[in-house]
């Protein structure tokens, strides 16, 4: 279901025939970090459905951040295209709530480039019908932004789908962070 968009970052505007040096350099640069991929530091691994194998990630705040320093805080956007809420179970004995939720969301940087894709989120036997639904609809929000930034590069997760690359990167040792505050 994932559509890709995308206005070429090498298009010159309507009124110039050529691209600058300038405008060079900014894509090259901007490329250089898109082809770079996660370190282990960014990588995290959980249990696959029904004990299945495990499933390698990165988390979503940490996908944002990189955003972020990509293409700036101010580069980029993210809209909600479109929520659904697939399915609300209850069952009748215990009262708990099942809930299905699917989201489209539309990342666009500022020189108007984008991609849409589809995210999900889902809970099984909750108590409360609204935290079930507004942990859903988050979940869904953010799986539809990560695989939306992914499609922009490896830094932003699209190496996470390269099965050689997680093999290897899943032996290194995570660096150790230190915090300086002064």
């Amino acid at each position: 279901m994932q559509q890709i968009h995308a206005v070429t970052p090498f298009s010159a505007p309507a009124s110039s025939s050529r691209v600058t040096n300038e405008s060079t350099t900014k894509i090259a640069t901007l490329q250089a970090k898109l082809n770079r991929q996660l370190g282990p530091e960014f990588i995290s691994q959980r249990p696959g459905p029904g004990g299945g194998p495990k499933l390698t990630y990165a988390e979503g705040w940490q996908i944002i951040n990189l955003a972020n320093e990509v293409f700036g805080f101010d580069g980029w956007s993210t809209s909600v295209v479109n929520l659904t809420v697939d399915f609300i179970d209850l069952n009748q004995e215990s009262q708990r709530f099942s809930i299905g939720v699917t989201a489209i969301v539309r990342v666009a940087l500022r020189e108007g480039a984008f991609h849409e894709d589809v995210g999900y989120g889902a809970i099984e036997n909750m108590k409360s019908k609204a935290a079930a639904l507004d942990k859903c609809k988050k979940e869904a929000v953010t799986d539809a932004v990560k695989r939306a930034l992914r499609n922009f590069g490896n830094v932003l997760g699209n190496c996470l789908y390269d099965k050689v690359y997680i093999k290897e990167v899943l032996k290194m040792q995570v660096p150790a962070v230190s915090i300086i505050l002064e």
